[in-house]
């Protein structure tokens, strides 16, 4: 019995020393593994650039289209039937221009009605103003017939008005855009007759970024071009700068544009605005690869003896490719511009030529 509890007990001894002996070969084979892994990936390619210090323009553009200054739905005032209508739909109107004529028969006998009462009322203010004096007539009485003729005054202006009206004229210098009535028809106040557009001047509506409305002010002169008039350049005034932004942080801006009579934009077409700012005093200016995530996340790899560092990094306006640096490099330092992705802080690199 002794003799069989020492066989087994060696056994187990031998088992266990055999399961230790193979986890330790394991372990160590591991470690060789980890160690070349290691070794292979201790230092890290990649490409970077010495920072310095450029003088550089604020220029930007913007994209937006095209809206008339000035648009007017003009209804009728009166009810009456259309008895001349003088324009149609792309004519060209100046303000003040009899376009239609509506029938007046009626108005005008409201007009002689009210000029003949008119008339009587300034007879009998006479008549009275005699027999006040030998006491035929009251001053009461007096004073009501003056306060009739005032009133047949009131309702002659109205009818002259009405007559006038008759003659439906442009509001404003334009173009007909839309024609909403014909010849013959009826009228009542509030119809609409005519769409009228002056694209003579035009409002050009563009979102500029925070970054750069900062640099813009009303009364601003610039540049426009338009697609269907590539040659062509027009003349704009900023007229309008937004106090709020939308959610992406960008502001409206209206920009009041003179037409061409040859290359005559019309309202609807794409139009781009040229911001020709000043240049700045140097500043820096880096890829905007360089940062990590995006532009937004103001973090970037900088190389110090060949080591990789994190380094936050203000970003400012965005030109073309570039970012401009507010704060956090200075000038001299190298920045990894690609291959960031494989970078932790602390991680040798090597910069590829």
């Amino acid at each position: 019995m002794n003799k069989k509890f020492f066989i087994y007990g060696a056994v187990t001894i031998g088992s266990f020393a055999l399961i230790g002996w193979k986890l330790n070969s394991n372990q160590l084979a591991n470690e060789e593994k980890t160690a070349i892994v290691q070794q292979g990936a201790a230092v890290i390619p990649v490409q970077a650039e010495k920072i310095a210090k450029t003088t550089f323009a604020r220029d930007f553009i913007a994209n937006g289209t095209f809206a008339p200054i000035r648009e007017l739905a003009f209804v009728s005032e009166n009810a009456g039937r259309i008895t001349s209508l003088l324009v149609d739909e792309g004519s060209f109107v100046s303000k003040g221009q009899v376009i239609a004529r509506i029938d007046g028969e009626i108005l005008n006998a409201d007009l002689q009605a009210a000029q003949t009462s008119l008339e009587q009322l300034k007879r009998d203010r006479i008549r009275f103003e005699s027999a006040l004096q030998t006491g035929g007539v009251t001053q009461k009485q007096f004073d009501d017939i003056n306060f009739q003729i005032r009133q047949a005054e009131s309702r002659l202006t109205t009818a002259r008005r009405k007559m006038t009206d008759t003659q439906i004229k442009a509001p404003i210098s334009g173009i007909i855009n839309k024609k909403y009535v014909e010849l013959g028809s009826y009228l009542s106040p509030g119809t609409k007759l005519f769409d009228i557009v002056d694209v003579s001047t035009l409002k050009l509506n563009v979102n500029v970024p925070e970054s750069q409305v900062i640099n813009l002010k009303v009364n601003q002169q610039l540049d426009v071009n338009c697609k269907v008039f590539p040659d062509a350049t027009y003349k704009g005034k900023i007229t309008f700068i937004a106090a709020k932004g939308d959610n992406t942080l960008n502001y409206p801006i209206e920009i009041e544009v003179t037409n061409l009579k040859d290359q005559q934009i019309k309202a609807g077409m794409y139009g781009t605005a040229n911001f020709n700012l000043p240049q700045t005093t140097p500043g820096i200016l880096v890829p905007r690869g360089a940062f990590v995530g995006g532009v937004n996340s103001n973090m970037v790899y900088v190389e110090e003896n060949g080591i990789a560092k994190h380094r936050k990094a203000v970003a400012g306006q965005i030109i073309g490719d570039k970012v401009v640096i507010e704060s956090g490099l200075n000038e001299g330092e190298t920045i990894i511009t690609s291959g960031q992705i494989n970078l932790s802080e602390g991680t040798k690199v090597a910069i590829q030529k």
